[in-house]
């Protein structure tokens, strides 16, 4: 018979395969646009842009201002937590210990830099993060005997 997983649980796995994927995809991103750096540039200055698709000449301008060493190293930086959230993810629907705590500690971290940003400017997308990760953090520490024997 099968193993019933609660519901919360599967929502944080859910949400730390979401998170996952969104960090895979803006590493790929910043990485895409280092290698191909030349080419952007080229890109925002063609004739294309002009007085059209402003979202992406906004962010072109962005990525272009940014050092090259800078896009590599938060290529990387992206990468590497896209992989650890995945490891998360698969870690608790497997209800291993493990995984219960390394997303405690990575979660608990992670709450006063958000915290912090909060206080430079408050926005709908910081505070769904940050509710959403009190929230893991909640439903772990109070469920952290349940889950994880092993």
């Amino acid at each position: 018979m099968k193993k019933q997983r609660p519901p919360a649980l599967i929502a944080i796995v859910l949400y730390k395969s979401f998170v996952a994927a969104l960090l895979t995809v803006t590493s790929l991103a910043l990485l895409l646009a280092l290698k191909n750096h030349q080419a952007l540039e080229e890109f925002s200055d063609s004739y294309l842009l002009e007085s059209k698709l402003k979202i992406v000449e906004f962010l072109l301008d962005k990525v272009l201002s940014v050092k090259q060493k800078t896009l590599l190293f938060s290529g990387l930086a992206a990468g590497l937590y896209a992989g650890l959230t995945a490891v998360e993810a698969v870690g608790l629907w497997y209800e291993k210990g493990w995984a219960t705590i390394l997303v405690l500690v990575l979660v608990g971290i992670s709450i006063p830099p958000e915290i912090y940003e909060l206080f430079q400017g408050v926005t709908v997308l910081k505070l769904v993060v940050l509710i959403a990760n009190i929230a893991v953090l909640w439903y772990l520490l109070h469920h952290l005997p349940k889950h994880g024997n092993s």
